[in-house]
């Protein structure tokens, strides 16, 4: 087993590691942002490295800095987590070339599964048909034009080296076509480091099933069930369950079939997801997550299967604990991701911020996997999830019924959540029923009036040279090391390790918001404009977008209040703005 094992990530995915590393008496090294110097994946760790920047760009998704920090600490192992370098072969590649065992597949399996378009083309050779699509990068407007001529619209833009939803645009018709590729390139190259991008049919009322699979250096690999995703926004998982409703077991069986075909099929190892869209008793390959994916628990859950724990002990070179006919799924498990995200009566944006206060939910057959605690900041710079809330039950209803006492248990103060549309979706019927598809939240649940809830900030305590001294846990860094020290600090002073001191997001204030009508284009969170789409002396029309705003590395349109003409454009590409901040000022 592992001496010391690095966790190339963040937030809730890396203190899920640290925690299985404890388990198994492998000590923990977490690697972090300036921005996340006192994140709660750095209090766990037993270790402790400073990154540098704020940006994923330049924190997590610095491979020199990474190394560096593996050299230094004497980490034997890595595990990437998703998102960032999860998915990155010459990632692995650099860890795996100085000896270091990279906890995923191999380089070269990444590279034929990450890459989704050499991916459909292996799938295919292992007799698994996917939706129709291209096999080759977009290189131009015109060649998506011809494919919608030929096949019909609306098409999917879908990152090549991507997943969970991110760099993925439809297009419903030619006029579409420019800005929806420029807008997923973009998003592909800020979140996985390739802006490169493909595209496939959209189909009309899919369904979403994944098949959870493992494999070993030994031969084995097997399938662990399906999972259900198909309550999403923005192409972006909202809800998971497994098993999925009202599958067939001939299908399960023949899509777990297909999924170990396509990893043997690459020379697959390690933990991996092979995604289908289901519709009308058919199922077309989607795709292969060459890592963990955000909703494993819920396998975890029905199986009694710890995948992270099987992860490292593959990597490490030992055989699956089990075999496939000893795999067995009891009962039904849901997870809600709980994102810093308003509602917004459907149009979920980004809320990031403090988190003030957060109580969340216990009791038989619930499980929270978190990322924060209160007093920590969710940072408008990297993925919104706070933490995943998932239920057991012994049957569906059971599972829904609980999670609908979760939900009205769990309490977060400070930004808002995606916690309220949880409870909308759980009470639909649609839901209820199974019937719903990955385009059911957006276009069919009535979320209206729906929004999250913004606790108001507690006023600062005042400090002074006469207040009490008392003692507090504070951390320093040492040549990059982060250490925990005991300082004693007046009693008024906030403890100096609750939580990220970043700057707190601006609220709008008086009548400025959005869709005011009085001319005065704000912004409704913290981000960065990555895009201006007027310029001075422009006629606009009320509803059209002006800018684009990019924060917790999804894009968001910033549309005019009212009609009128441009008479100041108060930013630039590139700009960071708050909460209530003026863009643009028409009249």
């Amino acid at each position: 087993m592992f001496s010391k094992l690095l966790i190339a990530n963040r937030g809730e995915i890396a203190v899920r590691v640290i925690r299985a590393c404890r388990e198994l008496g492998i000590p923990s090294v977490a690697v972090y942002s300036d921005l996340d110097r006192d994140a709660m994946h750095v209090r766990l760790a037993d270790e402790a490295f400073a990154l540098g920047g704020q940006t994923a760009a330049e924190s997590y998704l610095n491979t020199e800095a990474i190394l560096d920090v593996i050299s230094r600490c004497g980490a034997d192992a890595v595990h990437p987590g998703y998102g960032f370098y999860s998915e990155n072969a010459d990632f692995a590649r650099a860890i795996t070339e100085r000896g270091v065992t990279f906890i995923g597949p191999p380089p070269e399996a990444i590279e034929v599964m990450g890459d989704k378009i050499s991916a459909r083309l292996a799938a295919e050779r292992s007799g698994v048909a996917g939706v129709p699509g291209t096999t080759k990068v977009i290189t131009d407007t015109g060649e998506v034009a011809a494919f919608g001529d030929e096949h019909g619209y609306p098409i999917a833009i879908k990152a090549a080296y991507g997943g969970g939803g991110r760099g993925m645009k439809v297009v419903v018709g030619p006029d579409e076509i420019e800005a929806a590729l420029a807008s997923a390139q973009r998003e592909a190259e800020a979140f996985f480091g390739r802006g490169e991008c493909y595209m496939e049919r959209y189909l009309t009322w899919p369904r979403h099933i994944e098949m959870q699979i493992i494999a070993d250096h030994h031969g084995n690999a097997v399938w662990l069930g399906e999972r259900d995703c198909s309550a999403q926004r923005r192409h972006q998982k909202l809800v998971e369950e497994s098993p999925a409703p009202l599958l067939d077991d001939a299908v399960r069986k023949a899509m777990g079939d297909a999924a170990v075909a396509v990893a043997r099929g690459c020379n697959y190892t390690n933990a991996g997801t092979v995604e289908f869209l289901y519709q009308d008793g058919e199922f077309f390959y989607l795709e292969m997550n060459t890592r963990l994916q955000v909703e494993h628990p819920v396998t975890e859950m029905v199986t009694g299967i710890d995948l992270v724990r099987e992860q490292i002990r593959v990597a490490a070179g030992e055989p699956l604990s089990f075999t496939q006919s000893e795999v067995t799924s009891v009962g039904h498990a849901i997870e809600a991701r709980i994102n810093a995200e308003d509602p917004a009566g459907g149009r979920f944006l980004p809320s990031p911020g403090a988190l003030t206060s957060l109580r969340v939910p216990d009791g038989f057959g619930i499980r929270w996997d978190g990322g924060y605690e209160a007093g920590d900041t969710v940072s408008q710079y990297y993925d919104n999830l706070i933490g995943k809330l998932v239920v057991w039950g012994s049957d569906r209803q059971t599972a829904i019924a609980r999670m609908q006492r979760a939900l009205s248990e769990l309490s977060v103060g400070g930004v808002a959540t995606t916690a309220a549309a949880h409870t909308h979706i759980m009470a639909s019927e649609d839901f209820q029923a199974g019937t719903h598809s990955t385009k059911w939240v957006e276009e069919r649940l009535d979320l209206n009036g729906v929004t999250g809830k913004i606790e108001a900030e507690p006023p600062a305590a005042p400090d002074g040279d006469d207040a009490p001294r008392v003692r507090r846990d504070v951390v320093v860094e040492v040549d990059g090391k982060r250490f925990s020290v005991s300082a004693w600090v007046p009693e008024t002073a906030a403890p100096a390790n609750t939580g990220n001191t970043a700057a707190r997001p601006r609220r709008a204030s008086g009548g400025a918001s959005a869709g005011a009508g009085n001319g005065q284009v704000t912004v409704p969170m913290q981000g960065t404009i990555v895009k201006i789409l007027v310029e001075m002396g422009q006629e606009v029309a009320a509803g059209e977008g002006v800018v684009v705003l990019e924060a917790m590395k999804m894009e968001n349109s910033i549309n005019a209040d009212r009609s009128g003409t441009v008479t100041e454009i108060k930013v630039e590409p590139g700009d960071t703005v708050g909460a209530g901040d003026v863009v643009v000022v028409i009249s």
